[in-house]
């Protein structure tokens, strides 16, 4: 299997890797253009992107060559930008994985000649993945596509998770990732305000991690952050974050639009509950008994955060969602809905 994505190579690795543990050769073709994963494996290579640099187009021609030699039976194409990937798709059969049915806001909706290529190649393939009900229902009702809904693994090697943060070391609340209108920061942070004035405020801090403009620039209600209110601002590689975030008693995914959240499963991943949006991240995720909150609510959004104060909640919440990953999210479930797809495509 040859697998090209450009942009999510922390994730295209743990998908290969599950996949090559049940027997499946791959070969990855994607970018450095995401701060992690370091380094180069055998499995892999790596071109550069910019249509401008003389040197990139000899680069995917020698990718192509390295792809042709490689002589895949199936190829994946994830979230493509360049024209210069179509010839890869004549290599064999191809997939196409839509992560998400519509951009999440305006910042993230790219240019027509992008969106016209994805078009193409989604029309053109073997079979559309999607991660999720909510998006393959998306596709069929906007665009007349039968997408195959299989299971969003976490982009954290299963090795890398630390081990589960019991009450004691239970501190902070926090929301991961790029940072963009869609994040819902203003509907959050009025919510801890009210949290953090009232009585359920056990000293936490919210802690805001990842790149996006500064606050004043992003729409927020003023220019200064509330009480207790960090923003670690800029690109993070996990080894940085994961200590905190798997110490932290809940991760907000509390988005205005719907998103197949790395956030979310890698919360569970970590044994921290998510507190979801009925619009944003997908309720259908959420461990049972995790009810997802209005996208305007601040009263419920503030109660949540009263609710998983308590360290010994927060600890019993997230080895549920825990367990939940276990059972329906970890990457070999991922993997071996792939190759029932697979192999489908190929009889």
């Amino acid at each position: 299997m040859l697998w090209i994505s450009p942009w999510l190579r922390p994730l295209a690795r743990v998908q290969v890797d599950a996949l090559a543990a049940i027997g499946i050769e791959t070969l990855l073709i994607t970018t450095d253009r995401h701060p992690e994963p370091v380094g180069l494996r055998a499995d892999e290579v790596i071109v550069d992107q910019s249509l401008k640099h003389p040197a990139s187009w000899r680069g995917f021609a020698r990718a192509y060559r390295r792809a042709r030699r490689f002589a895949p039976d199936i190829i994946v194409v994830e979230l493509v930008r360049d024209p210069r990937w179509v010839p890869f798709t004549r290599l064999a059969p191809f997939v196409t994985m839509v992560h998400d049915d519509a951009p999440h806001d305006r910042t993230e909706l790219p240019p027509r000649r992008v969106q016209r290529l994805r078009a193409r190649l989604d029309s053109r393939a073997a079979a559309v993945v999607v991660f999720s009900d909510y998006v393959a229902e998306q596709l069929k009702k906007t665009r007349g596509i039968d997408a195959h809904p299989v299971p969003l693994t976490s982009d954290l090697p299963d090795e890398q998770v630390p081990p589960f943060v019991a009450a004691p070391g239970r501190h902070d609340f926090v929301m991961l990732g790029r940072i963009g209108p869609y994040k819902n920061l203003d509907v959050l942070l009025t919510a801890w305000r009210r949290h953090r004035g009232g009585a359920g405020w056990r000293g936490d801090e919210l802690v805001i991690i990842g790149a996006g403009p500064l606050p004043g620039q992003a729409g927020l209600p003023g220019s200064l952050l509330p009480e207790s209110v960090r923003w670690r601002l800029g690109s993070f590689r996990y080894q940085d974050v994961i200590a905190d975030v798997a110490a932290s008693k809940a991760s907000v995914v509390h988005y205005r639009s719907a998103s197949q959240s790395g956030a979310q499963v890698l919360a569970m991943q970590l044994g921290v509950v998510p507190i979801v949006s009925t619009a944003g991240a997908l309720p259908a995720y959420q461990p049972s008994g995790e009810t997802p909150l209005g996208v305007d609510d601040v009263d419920g959004l503030a109660a949540a955060f009263d609710a998983l104060a308590d360290p010994q909640r927060a600890a019993d919440r997230g080895a549920a969602a825990s367990e939940h990953y276990r059972r329906h999210y970890r990457s070999d479930h991922s993997a071996s809905a792939l190759r029932t797809l697979f192999d489908e495509l190929l009889r």
